[in-house]
């Protein structure tokens, strides 16, 4: 069992910039390929980047390719999304989760969920 909280959304104006935070419990952190999600009303949850079990290979959606960085801190059990050059569209909510498999980029493959953190951009 691994349980996932974010923490770091916010409101920011639009061009800002904003570090969510996952911490994860549980002792099998470095085993998880972990990933960022987005999600808004009405629509579909969005993977918007991932990465795997070492840190070592990382994968983004391109709506977010180029302003978000993926890391990682096994050693504390944490996953960072650094969101650079904030627009109105990328308000949502933002998920963390955890792959057993150490690395996927289907959100069907993800075995735990965090329970989301709030990030509003104003125009």
């Amino acid at each position: 069992q691994v349980q996932l909280v974010e923490s770091g959304g916010g409101l920011v104006q639009a061009g800002g910039s904003l570090r969510l935070s996952c911490a994860a419990s549980g002792r099998t952190f470095s085993r998880y390929g972990m990933g960022w999600f987005r999600q808004t009303p009405g629509k579909e949850r969005e993977l918007l980047a991932a990465i795997d079990w070492s840190g070592g290979r990382t994968q983004y959606a391109d709506s977010v390719k180029g302003r978000f960085t993926i890391s990682r801190e096994n050693a504390k059990n944490t996953v960072y999304l650094q969101m650079n050059s904030l627009k109105p569209e990328d308000t949502a909510v933002y998920y963390c989760a955890a792959d057993w498999a150490g690395w996927s980029t289907s959100e069907y493959q993800y075995d735990y969920w965090g329970q989301g953190t709030q990030v509003t951009v104003s125009s």
